[in-house]
């Protein structure tokens, strides 16, 4: 896999020219997160491919043209546009699948909403949610409020329970595993 160093928008839209796709990795040097983004990708497989890399720390433009609020965060262009958003550390087989254009948008042609899901090691609903959400090609960040009790007391701040998952969907909070109101907000038939 080539890397490809970033140094501005207009860098990256200069690298987007021609190119039916491209896939562009912001990430924040230093950070653990970033760092196994980083590898995961690496470890993918696909030798073949050329990875765009922005470090948000040094880059101050792309992040904020295509409303990337975390890192790390892979954008995902077809023909120049943003097609999907895929926030987050993932396995080096989700990476491949992404590349491979097995993983899609709900909603294809528009990016996906953001979506947050809270969990704990020990809850099998959340597991059974995030196997969901993988298999529909959700992209998603993970936050265990087991290993930090600023977000667990942020979450019931925000929703008044304290039970998991619970998930933040394009700013929409959805309690438990419903499966329904999940499917509604992201489009998924």
């Amino acid at each position: 896999m080539q890397f490809v160093a970033i140094q501005s928008h207009q860098d990256l839209l200069d690298h987007l020219k021609g190119r039916e796709q491209a896939y562009a990795l912001l990430y924040l040097g230093g950070s653990e997160k970033s760092s196994c983004a980083l590898d995961n990708v690496r470890n993918s497989g696909k030798e073949d491919l050329e990875l765009l890399t922005v470090d948000v720390s040094q880059v101050r433009d792309v992040h904020t043209e295509y409303g990337v609020t975390s890192a790390p965060t892979l954008l995902v262009f077809r023909d120049g546009a943003l097609q999907n958003v895929v926030k987050g550390c993932h396995d080096p087989s989700y990476f491949r699948a992404v590349f491979d254009r097995l993983v899609t948008t709900a909603g294809e042609g528009s990016p996906q909403k953001s979506v947050t899901v809270y969990t704990t090691p020990s809850c099998t609903w959340c597991t059974t949610l995030k196997n969901y959400l993988r298999q529909k090609g959700i992209s998603y960040q993970e936050v265990d409020v087991s290993r930090d009790p600023r977000e667990a007391e942020e979450l019931v701040r925000r929703t008044g329970q304290q039970g998991v998952p619970q998930s933040n969907i394009g700013g929409e909070w959805v309690v438990g595993f419903d499966k329904t109101r999940i499917n509604t907000l992201l489009g998924i038939q």
